[in-house]
């Protein structure tokens, strides 16, 4: 059984007019306009997505409080991701919802996320991810998504908190071939993963399509599923995505034929791109 995950938050937002430029990129739209989070969520289950990602991954207490929110009110923003997602798959029955969590990296908002090494100690780390997992945990989502984890050192830190979360988790690294941003081998990193006890799937997301198949022979190594959303390949550079796309849908039968049991899109991959998975996972079920 595969399960199609959507696809980028960013890109189908900024379809719908909407700039998602700043440090607290798309969590923005969860003060500003969280219908239009709500139409995207809907747009992607439109597309054959089994589930919604809430719009968390660079949402945090911390963060909203520094664009001079209040300690109250930043803490409603984050629950009201999980909700608004949920609202949504309620109207479809069966469709399931993804708590967001992203590398703290995304917080800092100075591309770090795809370097890790932050430099603080993992105390810091700790202190950052604790809280948002335990708020996030108190709205019920169906699973926790971590996603983009550049870094060993933080995904350690992660793995500890995770055990003490009751809920199914899926853990994913932003790599570069096979290895992790930071430089670690990835197999080390998602051999760690697993470790969770909770885990339903290990894997990457926000590389280049080109180390999917590399990556998912390394993730059911671990004796895991296999989790893969990739971007299009293209390459972000002073605000701006450049190159072209090398986003095949069609690659989707081979990557669920190697052992991904989750598989979707990451940023710049939209809804369209979403359907063609959909149904090539769908003809592949059928065979």
């Amino acid at each position: 059984m595969v399960t199609i995950l959507d696809g980028g938050l960013s890109n189908a937002l900024e379809e719908r007019g909407h700039d998602v430029s700043g440090a607290l990129w798309t969590a923005r739209l969860l003060d500003e306009s969280p219908e239009e989070i709500a139409a995207v969520h809907r747009a992607y289950f439109a597309a054959g997505a089994d589930v919604a990602t809430t719009s968390s991954y660079q949402a945090s207490v911390p963060g909203f409080v520094e664009a001079g929110m209040s300690q109250a009110y930043a803490t409603e923003l984050l629950r009201r991701s999980v909700r608004i997602a949920r609202e949504v798959a309620e109207e479809s029955p069966g469709r399931l919802v993804a708590a967001s969590i992203g590398p703290y990296g995304a917080y800092l908002a100075d591309g770090s996320e795809y370097r890790g090494r932050y430099g603080v100690s993992a105390a810091t780390l700790r202190d950052f991810h604790a809280p948002r997992l335990a708020l996030l945990e108190t709205e019920d989502p169906d699973v926790i998504a971590v996603e983009t984890i550049p870094d060993i050192e933080e995904a350690e830190v992660l793995v500890d908190l995770l055990d003490d979360i009751g809920l199914p988790v899926w853990f994913s690294y932003s790599c570069a071939g096979t290895r992790t941003r930071a430089g670690q081998p990835l197999a080390d990193a998602l051999a760690l993963a697993a470790e969770v006890r909770s885990v339903v799937a290990v894997g990457v997301n926000c590389c280049d399509p080109a180390d999917v198949p590399a990556a998912i022979q390394l993730a059911t190594a671990t004796g895991e599923p296999a989790v893969v959303y990739p971007n299009t390949g293209e390459i972000y550079v002073d605000g701006a995505w450049t190159g072209t796309t090398r986003f095949r849908p069609g690659e989707a039968r081979s990557w669920v034929r190697s052992g991904a049991a989750y598989v979707g899109g990451c940023c710049r991959v939209g809804p369209a791109e979403i359907a063609l998975i959909a149904a090539e996972t769908s003809l592949l079920q059928a065979e």
